[in-house]
């Protein structure tokens, strides 16, 4: 039988654990940990039973950035968001001319709810969610073109809500869910 430590309060939960996991993965996407490093030091977080010893795996990251609201804008041109990258809870996205492609099938979606505004004038806009996620499109207003999604009959309870608004001129949305 193991002994625990008198004061249970510096002892972590399996959602610190998974917290500082996800936290080295985004360190190590956005370029501030090599893979040899990822590798030790996700052992190390693994591994930990103290807060003191989660600290020592996420010791020398950068903060955490806690900005909540992102805008994205360009006049003319392409919009490209792809693979590992952070999704704000809130995210403004302009294009006067141009295409829009988001994709957050892989990206860390931290909220349970991400409200995505779009102000497009023309040019289309292609969206990819999480296989689990929840879509609403209520309050987006099309000037031209329908907006072509259809809502997933089967999708696992958890997943983010994805709430898009705005208003899209000239152009049609495509929104479709992640395969895997």
């Amino acid at each position: 039988m193991t002994l625990l430590p008198k004061n249970p309060s510096r002892l972590i939960r399996e959602d610190d654990r998974d917290s500082a996991v996800e936290r080295l993965r985004e360190a190590y996407a956005e370029g501030h940990l090599t893979h040899e490093e990822l590798d030790g030091r996700l052992g190390r977080a693994l591994t930990a039973r103290t807060r003191r010893e989660l600290g020592a795996a996420l010791a020398s990251l950068p903060e955490e950035r806690a900005g909540t609201t992102s805008t994205i804008a360009t006049a003319a041109g392409r919009i490209r968001r792809r693979g590992a990258w952070r999704v704000p809870r809130s995210l403004k996205v302009a294009s006067a001319f141009g295409r829009v492609y988001l994709d957050l099938s892989r990206a860390v979606i931290e909220y349970p709810v991400v409200d995505i505004e779009l102000r497009l004038g023309t040019g289309r806009a292609k969206i990819t969610v999480p296989r689990d996620a929840i879509v609403d499109v209520e309050d987006l207003r099309t000037g031209w073109k329908d907006t072509l999604y259809k809502t997933r009959r089967r999708s696992r309870p958890g997943g983010p809500k994805i709430r898009i608004s705005g208003i899209m001129g000239f152009g049609r949305l495509k929104i479709r869910h992640a395969r895997r």
